[in-house]
């Protein structure tokens, strides 16, 4: 049984970077793909910000919803693939001890 993520809360509103023209000279495909990119970013916050975490939690439907309800035009299959591959983590790159500190940056041991 699916449960519903609870709404979106009022966010705090950060000061943005300001937008810079897009580099001249590249091919179309170069544009496209990075627009691609950029548009799978920010539905992958709002689906982070919305409770879905794992690309199993984020079917087409789930993207495209959440693209409406941020003022994105509706995702293509493609973005949506980028979206979930954004949302994927590795079980063994995010590990916790029991007192919830991060171990990432620490060398594998043998």
């Amino acid at each position: 049984m699916a449960v519903a993520a609870p709404p979106l809360q009022d966010l705090p509103s950060f000061p943005t970077l300001p937008k810079k023209r897009m580099p001249a000279g590249r091919p179309r495909e170069w544009y496209e793909s990075h627009n691609r990119r950029l548009k799978a970013m920010r539905l992958a916050i709002a689906l982070l910000n919305s409770g879905v975490y794992r690309p199993e939690q984020a079917p087409n439907r789930k993207i495209r919803s959440t693209a409406a309800r941020i003022g994105v035009h509706p995702p293509s299959a493609t973005t949506c693939r980028m979206v979930r591959s954004l949302l994927h983590t590795d079980d063994h790159t995010n590990h916790t001890n029991h007192t919830g500190t991060d171990h990432t940056d620490e060398p594998a041991r043998r």
